[in-house]
């Protein structure tokens, strides 16, 4: 019975998170408190919750594939960076103690809920931002992304809001070409992550298979939910819930 109730709890928070994922973001502030809740390693739970929930993800990026079509140009730019940022923060994770991970934890879910509630403030000012970027400050954002791929590895939640950052000081202009260039960025951050931790034997396998199922059932039903439900709505509930999770982390701790 205990088994019984730790896989559906662990497919709840997965199919909660791939559905807010394609609303408005910010999953991994569900799924990893809730395997740390059935009791797994803070390391591989965090990992456990980037192989879950990149399927989920990817699913949800195909609805951008025209405005990334567009931005052909930034991509080669920014791939590279995204790639070698990501794997070194998976890297990172791996050779990170346990107990200084579950020290640090909370601290990084509170930063993952602060760039979640400021998204709706900045994703707007970005694109006039975009018009006044001078070429050492495009310079600086190509260097800037190699972090945000670095932290996006490392853990993971939040990095929405800094890619649209850089996005929006390279120009990208669009917004809607930013989120689509945004989100496949992510995939292969989280994508190059999750391959080394599968590889590298750090997620536990009956947990991702469940929770990939749920993540990418999630995912559809957001894009449904999406037509219903205002995405800034559902944002600050993720906020909420993410600010009560650092607040229990560090009770805990």
């Amino acid at each position: 019975m205990h088994d019984l109730w730790r896989t559906a709890a662990i497919a709840l928070a997965a199919l909660v998170a791939g559905a807010v994922n394609a609303v408005a973001g910010g999953g991994t502030l569900l799924t990893f408190p809730t395997l740390l809740a059935v009791g797994i390693n803070p390391v591989i739970a965090n990992a456990t919750s980037t192989v879950s929930l990149w399927p989920g993800s990817l699913a949800g990026a195909v609805g951008f594939r025209r405005e990334l079509a567009r931005t052909r140009h930034w991509l080669a730019v920014l791939l590279a960076p995204s790639l070698v940022g990501g794997a070194a923060g998976a890297v990172l994770l791996l050779r990170t103690p346990s107990s200084l991970f579950r020290t640090i934890s909370p601290f990084l879910v509170l930063v993952a809920a602060i760039l979640l509630a400021v998204q709706d403030r900045f994703g707007a000012d970005l694109v006039a931002a975009a018009e006044r970027a001078s070429r050492r400050w495009r310079a600086a954002a190509v260097a800037f992304q190699f972090f945000v791929a670095l932290y996006g590895g490392f853990f993971g939640a939040g990095i929405g809001i800094l890619m649209l950052a850089a996005l929006g000081v390279l120009g990208v202009g669009d917004i809607h070409e930013m989120n689509g260039l945004k989100n496949f960025l992510a995939i292969c951050i989280n994508g190059v992550a999750a391959a080394y931790f599968a590889i590298s034997g750090a997620v536990v396998w009956s947990a991702v298979l469940v929770m990939a199922v749920a993540a990418v059932a999630g995912g559809y039903l957001g894009a449904s939910l999406a037509r219903r439900l205002h995405p800034t709505l559902v944002r600050r509930g993720i906020v909420l819930v993410g600010i009560a999770v650092a607040i229990a982390l560090l009770v805990t701790r």
